[in-house]
């Protein structure tokens, strides 16, 4: 046993101060480092009183603080830091001893990692953690993956520490290697579709009904109330209706029309394009905010291009129908989501649990709804559900608001106003719901320029038509 800590944190920003602060809230004694020694002082003058925090001005001093195995959380930025994190506890650490990476990392970055350390006898546990600040102090949720071995030495301690739902905390083991930082990935990029969603529903209500920013508040208000209930909606209400104090205007007006990203939406879209699976609405938020940087360019074209003409004005009935478009969409976007963890499962043989990583969702982290419970009793059901569309209650659900999506997809047309994710979602719908599309033709197309062949409706193989010669098709294998 080494001198008292269970945990070490280094890294004390604002998310590894208040987990930090969570671990010592809960009676765990925890050792902090920070490379800067004036964060830890400032960390311990300020909340020492809340629990058993050991402060440390080195490494080495940190990995002495605790006891065996040690449990060390990087809390530092994404990347090469990381490594060098690794690379300077790595060789005072003893076999057994775990390391864990809290930060939003690439998860074939994290793959290498744990092999890496493997090698020498180290566990290494690539953790998502979901909440933001308020979160990581009063409960986020938690995505652990790594070896069964190193998750069982942390459990105890990261079920403490995160939220808990009807009793059930918020965190579960995901997977081996990368399992726990890819789902936290995915889990961005369903907060990446789910923003855009909401942002295009005050977009267009404000565009078609010219309502204020507070009369939109209102009404976000009142959709949290029902089957929208989420933290992202009750957010959009708040930040909806507060008023900026040097102007007396709601801030939301006041504030740039530029998204910024992390990287974690572009990853999913780049990973799901790898894995072959559609994932329409999050691709389409990460396309939007790319476009909503090229601030010049789009006030450039405002000058200059033509938008319709006219069309007829909208009624009231417009904002109970971007409610139920906005569910809709909503459950294709985690459909999506749960389809492209399935297969990474699939590809890299992680074992994700797909009900799991719902009932860890439903508290502490951005996405948390209302209906992940419906998400995890879909998954109780049919532990094999493929796509959440299929599930009784989200196929009825959807079928209910489809013609309120179809009605606010061909408002916003003809409006001029773009909502590329509500439209792709209902795009994706239409496109899954046809037993025979139009690839047919393109596969027609490839054998043309390509020689790519096609197969037959009517009888097995594999066939190519001579296009450019006799026009004889032939069989390619039988």
């Amino acid at each position: 046993m080494g001198n008292g800590s269970e945990f070490g944190i280094t890294g004390l920003a604002v998310m590894g101060q208040n987990l930090a602060r969570n671990l010592a809230r809960h009676g765990i004694p925890v050792a902090v480092h920070n490379r800067t020694e004036a964060r830890t002082r400032e960390l311990i003058e300020r909340y020492g009183h809340e629990g058993p925090f050991t402060p440390t001005t080195a490494v080495e001093e940190l990995v002495g603080a605790l006891e065996r195995p040690r449990r060390i959380l990087i809390m530092v930025k994404a990347g090469p830091p990381v490594d060098a994190v690794i690379d300077e506890l790595a060789p005072l650490l003893e076999r057994g001893d775990v390391l864990i990476d809290g930060g939003n990392s690439f998860f074939q970055e994290t793959r290498r990692r744990e092999a890496s350390l493997r090698e020498r006898g180290l566990e290494f546990i690539g953790t998502g953690i979901s909440g933001g600040e308020e979160g990581a102090l009063n409960g986020p949720s938690i995505m652990p993956g790594g070896s069964t071995e190193a998750y069982a030495s942390v459990e105890h301690l990261l079920t403490a520490i995160a939220a808990k739902v009807d009793g059930t905390p918020c965190c579960t083991y995901v997977g081996p290697d990368g399992a726990g930082h890819y789902v936290k990935m995915v889990h961005n990029g369903i907060e990446y579709a789910d923003m855009q969603l909401i942002a295009e529903a005050y977009d267009l209500l404000r565009t078609a009904l010219g309502l204020d920013a507070g009369q939109l508040s209102e009404i976000f208000r009142q959709w949290n109330e029902g089957d929208l209930e989420s933290f992202l909606i009750e957010t959009t209400a708040r930040v909806l209706g507060h008023t900026d104090a040097a102007t007396g205007r709601p801030l939301v007006d006041l504030i740039e029309d530029e998204a910024e990203q992390k990287g974690t939406g572009r990853w999913t879209a780049q990973s799901a394009l790898d894995l072959g699976v559609p994932i329409t609405a999050i691709t389409e938020a990460v396309f939007a905010r790319m476009l909503s940087a090229r601030k010049d360019e789009r006030v450039t074209a405002a000058k200059i291009l033509p938008g319709p003409s006219g069309g007829a004005s909208p009624g009231e009935g417009l904002i109970d129908d971007v409610r139920d478009a906005l569910y809709a969409s909503k459950v294709v976007a985690y459909a999506q989501g749960f389809d492209q963890i399935a297969s990474a499962s699939e590809e890299f043989d992680w074992g994700i649990h797909l009900g799991s990583m719902a009932t860890i969702w439903r508290g502490g982290c951005i996405i948390r709804a209302r209906f992940l419970d419906r998400i995890r009793a879909a998954y109780e059901q049919d532990p094999q559900l493929r796509n959440l569309l299929l599930a009784d209650y989200f196929r009825d659900a959807v079928a209910g608001a489809q013609p309120a999506w179809r009605r606010v997809v061909g408002t916003a047309v003809e409006l001029g106003v773009p909502t590329p994710a509500f439209a792709s979602s209902l795009a994706y719908y239409d496109g899954l719901r046809r037993e025979r599309g139009p690839a047919n033709l393109l596969q027609g197309l490839r054998d043309f320029f390509g020689a790519h062949t096609y197969h037959r409706t009517d009888r097995l193989g594999t066939f190519h038509t001579r296009w450019a010669q006799d026009g004889e098709e032939v069989q390619i294998d039988s």
